[in-house]
């Protein structure tokens, strides 16, 4: 094969800045299995070999192209091996035509290099996938929330990405599940942004939330801006800034349905109107939180408030409570240490990190050190990534008489 199209490969793959090792384990998230090499990528870009319009395709979605543009190059690169005496001028048009892909293609690529330019890039061009299919990929999107409860973000970061990059390659195909697919895309989406803030990436947190909104936009789903929105403030730059994005959240999830989501963001305003300063507004978000979540059914709302068990709810009222002094904090306590029991999940492990902290915060010393050591050895038999972060709070807020669990607790955080 003439060099020209595995240099378009190399380039593609250049501008996305991968490697070779990158590239195959991209295009392998797109097609679901680990076939690709980088020997094989190597043999495409040194024009060994031309990909197959299959595998073209693949290549093109991870390099967020139209698969179409990839294949008619490989099929003019197959008629020039075929038959390499061009008639007078055609080697000048094919040239034409490779520059305008290299120019215009490579700045779509460039723009979709990572997953959400893919996804940004895939929207609202609809053509037909079957149901199953659709649904398929939905119903993962969904396990990839719930799988949030007992997995590292580490271990969550691949599985969200690849599932990502199979939902983008089947939206410019969804037909008639381009809605359903795009709010399982907005919900991947939303759950790869919480991973990368919660690995320490905000920049591409944020892109990740802002695909989001565009899903939630594209698809007409408001609930879907409010789970964008309620991440997003975790990030804030100030408490102000996070009850501004929460505020706007909760005109997203009124209505019937919304019950769980509902109680998250007010309780999350609570939280946050508390940290800012303001009881008043605290405690009034607080109410509107209890008052939601009485009518709420959290199983079964969207798969991402499925986190909001009742002891979740009861840890977001002990964060209220511990930042306000507030003289129900040892009740509230106390019936979230019952509801808890003995046997915790990796969920119930944080929610014992922020019992800990409230009752610290709170300023019940005595009860709140008694949890911490509760929660230590909780957070070592089941370490996660949010626990750690737990563990580092807990231990900032511990008296100087409690400096060995503070250090115990600063191992576990790091």
């Amino acid at each position: 094969m003439p060099a020209d199209f595995g240099h378009l490969l190399l380039q593609l793959r250049r501008k996305a800045r991968r490697t070779q090792e990158q590239q195959a384990a991209a295009i392998n998230a797109v097609s679901g299995r680990e076939t690709m090499t980088r020997r094989e990528i190597n043999r495409y870009e040194h024009g060994e070999n031309i990909p197959t319009n299959h595998t073209l395709a693949h290549i093109a979605v991870a390099c967020g192209l139209p698969p179409e543009q990839l294949q008619r190059e490989a099929a003019a690169a197959r008629e020039r091996r075929r038959n390499p005496v061009h008639r007078d001028g055609e080697e000048g048009i094919d040239v034409l035509n490779r520059r305008t892909l290299m120019g215009g293609a490579l700045v779509g690529a460039a723009a979709a290099a990572e997953p959400w330019g893919r996804l940004a890039h895939a929207l609202g061009r609809g053509a037909k996938i079957d149901a199953d299919s659709a649904d398929t990929l939905a119903l993962r999107a969904s396990a990839l929330h719930i799988s949030e409860h007992h997995l590292t973000a580490q271990q969550l970061r691949g599985q969200v990405e690849s599932h990502l990059d199979a939902i983008t390659a089947a939206l410019p195909r969804a037909g008639q599940h381009e809605r359903a697919l795009t709010i399982a895309a907005g919900e991947t989406a939303a759950l790869a942004g919480w991973v990368a803030w919660d690995l320490g990436d905000h920049r591409t947190a944020h892109a990740y939330y802002k695909v989001t909104a565009d899903c939630a936009e594209a698809a007409g789903h408001p609930p879907l801006r409010a789970l964008a929105l309620g991440y997003a403030s975790y990030g804030a730059n100030t408490p102000s800034r996070a009850v501004e994005l929460l505020a706007k959240a909760a005109q997203d999830v009124r209505g019937p349905g919304n019950g769980a989501a509902a109680a998250w963001i007010h309780a999350r305003h609570a939280e946050e109107a508390a940290n800012a300063g303001d009881d008043t507004a605290a405690l009034r978000a607080l109410d509107r939180a209890r008052i939601a979540y009485d009518f709420a059914d959290y199983t079964a709302e969207q798969a991402w408030i499925q986190f909001m068990t009742p002891a979740r709810m009861d840890s977001l009222v002990l964060s209220v409570y511990g930042q306000l002094g507030h003289q129900q904090l040892s009740d509230a306590a106390a019936d979230t240490m019952e509801r808890l029991g003995q046997d915790l999940s990796d969920s119930g492990v944080v929610i014992l990190g922020d019992l800990a902290h409230a009752l610290l915060r709170g300023g019940d010393i005595g009860h709140g050190a008694h949890v911490a050591h509760q929660f230590a050895a909780a957070a070592q038999t089941r370490p996660n990534t949010m626990g750690r972060a737990r563990a580092a709070a807990v231990a900032e807020r511990l008296p100087s008489s409690q400096r060995d669990l503070a250090h115990h607790l600063q191992e576990l955080a790091a």
